[in-house]
């Protein structure tokens, strides 16, 4: 059967209408996802250079532009070389942790067992509450007088007593001290971060063959072996993009260090987003504050470009 169209009597075949062209379809098809970047990340993007190379204030935000002052300021401000390196321990622990874990809970869930449906709920459901309440709640349990994690320290007897694992002192100060603010602050963020990063190796483990997995069984490879032969080579690409989200996340996350510490204490857990945000929002100083995060951009642009190519070199054909 003929479809309907218009016929060119020069060469006698059938002309579509404009949408039946591929490459004018695939423009319009794209177009909306283009003009959605292009207003919600393109233009704050050009606003926030311009406000970089002025001297804009939130009492006065004229842009009047002062060239690369701000960006000099930022690099001489001892507070803000402190946020860049804890923002590059913060987001590399607390995803190498996720990796791994995610890796553990991935290969647990895809055997059969009771209750299989509930535990997947669960480890999805810190990814689909507010990440503010979620704080919220660990800012309770990382209280220096009723914390549930020093009760349970202290129960074990790890806490407390005088030949205690962790001090005689009966209660630990998570937000207080700088090793341990830190380390609550990874805890959250890798607490957030799993659930997805769980689904996107729960992915990978799945799309691998079943008979490969059972050929290296008859062969005899040990489950360790399977797992640094097989798995992780094929699933390679998967876990560098689960990397890569976790990264970017990361990298430009406020909610958990400003809800735990807000950067203390003494800056000691400040990071980029959230020196950014004193700086350039509470502190009033808009130009500071758009120099400090644009730092930002070339790094998780480096970031991305690099995890990609790994990922893409890795691909099994």
């Amino acid at each position: 059967m003929n479809l309907p169209g218009r016929t060119d009597p020069a060469s006698g075949t059938a002309r579509g209408g404009i949408l039946d062209r591929q490459g004018v379809l695939a423009k319009l098809l794209i177009a909306p996802a283009v003009l959605y970047i292009a207003a919600m990340i393109g233009a704050p993007f050009v606003l926030a250079v311009l406000y970089s190379l002025s001297d804009a204030t939130t009492g006065d935000p004229g842009l009047r532009l002062v060239g690369l002052q701000n960006f000099r300021a930022a690099l001489a401000d001892p507070v803000f070389r402190l946020s860049l390196r804890n923002t590059f321990v913060f987001t590399l622990l607390s995803q190498t942790i996720v990796i791994v874990l995610s890796r553990m809970l991935a290969t647990a869930l895809l055997k059969p067992f009771r209750g299989k449906g509930l535990v997947r709920f669960l480890v999805l459901l810190p990814w689909t509450a507010p990440i503010s309440l979620g704080t919220i709640g660990w800012l309770w349990m990382f209280d220096s007088i009723f914390s549930p994690i020093d009760w349970i320290l202290r129960y074990a007897g790890l806490l407390g007593a005088k030949d205690s694992l962790l001090g005689f002192q009966t209660n630990l100060y998570w937000l207080g001290v700088p090793g341990l603010s830190m380390a609550s602050v990874i805890l959250v963020q890798v607490w957030r971060i799993l659930p997805l990063a769980t689904v996107i190796q729960l992915a990978g483990l799945s799309s691998i063959p079943k008979d490969l997995i059972e050929a290296a069984e008859v062969d005899g490879a040990s489950p360790w072996r399977r797992t640094l032969m097989i798995t992780i080579p094929l699933t390679l690409p998967i876990i560098s993009i689960a990397f890569l989200f976790g990264v970017v996340f990361t990298f430009t996350d406020l909610v958990v260090v400003y809800v735990l510490t807000r950067g203390g204490p003494v800056h000691m857990t400040q990071v980029l987003s959230s020196w950014t945000f004193f700086k350039g929002i509470e502190g009033g100083d808009l130009a500071q504050g758009a120099a400090i995060s644009l730092f930002m951009f070339p790094v998780l642009a480096a970031v991305a470009v690099f995890i990609l190519r790994t990922a893409r070199r890795t691909e099994v054909v």
